[in-house]
């Protein structure tokens, strides 16, 4: 079966609803918009700015910004000129910028809406030629403006086959350095298309761009999603703005990640206690105003398909979610297969659960239990790293994806672990950290949890506090935690038992490092930066320990 490829599907909407909004960006506080016939000049003008430059075809053009409509733009113009797209996350350091920019040899690098560009700006040599995005680029460089005011639109609908490569997604590099991921256009259609068909996508679905577009879920959910749908995009525009732009976007499709959900969580509790809450909700007429308010206030109140990826989200966080009437569901899928792996609908979801294999996908487990998928969405390879990509398959073509899982007999499968998380003790045991730290995450006041041991009698977890953790009385908190620990240690086997508990004063951010630009926990560093204190940590008599 064939599937119509995104550019295809941007000509469709450009000539069905032409003065019909797809992009909506604020921008300090007002609502600019673009049409689907304002979008497609500006891409058609780009594109052919970028055939100006007499680039070799399929040269890698590297995209660094936070999500905006240009972004979105960007992408467009650079499949549409026969170019190949490399987005980079807006958090990297300069070096990173620099290894990946490097590595895939990209000529060009348009710059956006960033944070902390001055940092950044070392990581792009000297003499690459760079493109300022309007409202938020440096000044510096060539400018999004007056490249399109002087360049004509392409004309007609430029093709794309489905066997060029069409990005390089570089991993976020939780595990060591980041992957060039290479997908061509086909895998673009084929996800995309039996997304949109599964999911029910419609033209008047409304998307929420938070997370970044460098990810390949917002890429699939958001960029894909609308394209594939015709349906609006809405940007957030920052932080502080986070809030009130979800409540104005009001979305019908919503992905979200574990940080994402405590943060919500915790916003609800700090205008509304969870103690209090939860009479409120035993109450029939009651229970249902208050959910109805809830979810208005998160503007989540008109969303259809709510979605928790990227990092495992613990169950009773999901759990939550849905008491206050939010239809949250957990999918898994990763870069290496366009994010096509594994879903369910509200409908038949089961908590605890990553759904089923989407259609069109074969899942197995292998001998080890690792989990092993293979559709028409797996990637062409690693950029320049044909070892790492033979090492990436099995010899009948299945996609190794480095996760543990259980398959039931109704074909949901549960993920119970990461291949390269497990460590042995001083014991000889091997422990699995990821079920540790589920069930460490579902206590609303802690953030996140990183279980280590490697080479140590117990394992022990270091744990960071949510907003509303740090401001807990101490005693309390205390009180909590240790019978949290005890709780927990009473459900693991002896060799699995946590020694102790630390509380970190310090959040774990990406600026420190201990997280990935996608918000997962950096496993390797954060062992690395505590290790020095774990034999004055085990040498201390009490079971939780508050650093510093």
């Amino acid at each position: 079966m064939s599937h119509p490829l995104p550019l295809e599907m941007f000509y469709k909407w450009e000539k069905t609803y032409p003065h019909k909004i797809y992009l909506h960006q604020p921008i300090n506080g007002v609502m600019e918009t673009w049409t689907w016939e304002q979008a497609g000049d500006e891409v058609r003008r780009m594109a052919a700015a970028l055939q100006q430059m007499r680039l070799p075809l399929h040269s890698n053009i590297g995209l660094l910004s936070k999500n905006c409509a240009h972004w979105i733009m960007c992408d467009l113009a650079i499949m549409m000129a026969g170019h190949v797209s490399v987005p980079l996350y807006p958090n990297l350091t300069a070096e990173s910028i620099r290894q990946i920019l490097e590595h895939c040899d990209a000529p060009v690098l348009f710059v956006g809406k960033l944070d902390n560009w001055a940092s950044m700006k070392p990581g792009v040599p000297e003499n690459m030629k760079c493109v300022s995005f309007p409202f938020y680029g440096p000044p510096e460089y060539a400018q999004w403006g007056e490249l399109i005011k002087n360049n004509e639109p392409l004309k007609g609908h430029i093709h794309r086959d489905g066997n060029e490569p069409g990005t390089i997604i570089y991993t976020s590099g939780s595990t060591g350095k980041p992957k060039g991921v290479m997908h061509k256009f086909s895998n673009y259609a084929f996800a995309s298309d039996r997304i949109a068909s599964f999911a029910g996508l419609t033209p008047n679905e409304r998307f929420f761009s938070y997370l970044p577009m460098a990810h390949i879920g917002e890429r699939l959910v958001v960029e894909m999603g609308s394209l594939y749908s015709g349906g609006e995009v809405f940007f957030v525009e920052s932080l502080e703005t986070f809030a009130d732009n979800l409540r104005k976007a009001s979305p019908t499709i919503f992905l979200g990640i574990q940080r994402i959900w405590k943060k919500l969580q915790d916003g609800v509790f700090k205008k509304l206690p969870e103690e209090k809450l939860n009479r409120l909700l035993k109450i029939p007429i009651i229970s249902i105003l208050v959910k109805r308010k809830i979810q208005k206030g998160l503007g989540l109140s008109k969303a259809r398909i709510v979605i928790t990826a990227a990092a495992p989200t613990p169950l009773e966080l999901q759990l939550w979610f849905r008491k206050i009437g939010v239809k949250l569901v957990e999918g898994y899928s990763m870069t290496e297969n366009f994010a096509y792996s594994h879903g369910i609908l509200w409908k038949d979801s089961i908590p605890g659960t990553v759904g089923k294999a989407m259609p069109e996908c074969d899942a197995k487990l292998g001998d080890d239990g690792e989990v092993l998928v293979k559709n028409d969405a797996l990637m062409d390879g690693y950029y320049k790293e044909p070892e790492l990509t033979r090492e990436a398959f099995t010899d009948d073509g299945y996609l190794k994806t480095g996760d543990i899982g259980i398959i039931d007999k109704k074909g949901y499968l549960k993920i119970t672990g990461r291949t390269k998380d497990i460590f042995k003790t001083s014991k000889g045991k091997y422990v699995v950290p990821s079920p540790i730290e589920m069930k460490i995450g579902s206590n609303a006041d802690i953030e996140f949890s990183c279980v280590v041991g490697s080479g140590w009698p117990q394992p022990i977890a270091l744990i960071t506090l949510t907003e509303n953790g740090k401001v807990k009385d101490r005693d309390q908190l205390h009180r909590e935690l240790e019978a949290q620990l005890q709780q927990i240690n009473s459900t693991l086997d002896a060799h699995e038992r946590m020694n102790k508990m630390i509380v970190l004063t310090e959040s774990w951010t990406t600026d420190n490092n201990m997280l990935t630009p996608t918000f997962k926990i950096k496993r390797a560093e954060i062992e690395k930066s505590f290790s020095t204190h774990f034999e004055n940590w085990y040498a201390e008599e009490s079971v939780l320990i508050f650093e510093g």
